[in-house]
């Protein structure tokens, strides 16, 4: 019997880059608790969400199906840069960021007969940005409801003057050590 694959994000990009590599899936977000521990470091936090948003989606769906998860954070001096909450929350973020190099990790989590877990981490370096530069950007819409405030694929690109790693990484799944789970669990993209 085939394997179903089930992503449990409605992320608009993840889904772009899963028909970016061909893959076949039907989309159920997973609600649960975000909320990082205390003392809880960025990697340990992203690692979790991933492989309990995979878990609590599993729940729904039966055998022969592959429930694929995951989670993306902005981190700077290994403090986690959520979604902001609000344009003056948003403004502080940009900030932080300006003229600074910040990691983004993204954990990619699998399950299907057995559970897999990945991270990607990136580098990604800002130019220094001014106030006009970040009140503009705030006017477009755009990082409202991305972690760190920003779209490294959207008009937030222009502030990126370098990345180390992996792009689609950034955007929010990885799709090297995606596609490298995927096959683990027999998943390949369509011809």
């Amino acid at each position: 019997m085939a394997t179903t694959l089930i992503l449990a994000s409605a992320s608009p990009r993840r889904q772009e880059l899963l028909n970016q590599i061909a893959i076949r899936y039907h989309v159920h977000p997973t609600a649960i608790d975000e909320t990082p521990y205390d003392n809880e470091d960025p990697l340990s936090y992203v690692k979790r969400m991933a492989e309990e948003k995979s878990a609590a989606c599993a729940l729904h769906f039966p055998e022969h199906t592959a429930i694929l998860a995951a989670d993306t954070s902005v981190v700077v001096n290994q403090h986690i840069l959520g979604k902001p909450t609000d344009k003056h929350d948003a403004i502080r973020m940009l900030r932080s960021l300006s003229g600074i190099t910040h990691w983004v990790y993204t954990a990619v989590s699998l399950r299907s007969h057995k559970h897999d877990l990945v991270v990607s981490k990136s580098e990604v370096t800002f130019k220094p940005l001014s106030d006009a530069e970040i009140d503009a950007y705030w006017q477009s819409g755009e990082p409202l409801d991305k972690a760190g405030a920003y779209a490294i694929q959207g008009r937030g690109g222009i502030f990126v003057s370098h990345i180390n790693g992996s792009f689609s990484g950034i955007v929010g799944l990885p799709l090297y050590e995606t596609s490298q789970l995927l096959a683990l669990h027999g998943i390949y993209p369509t011809v």
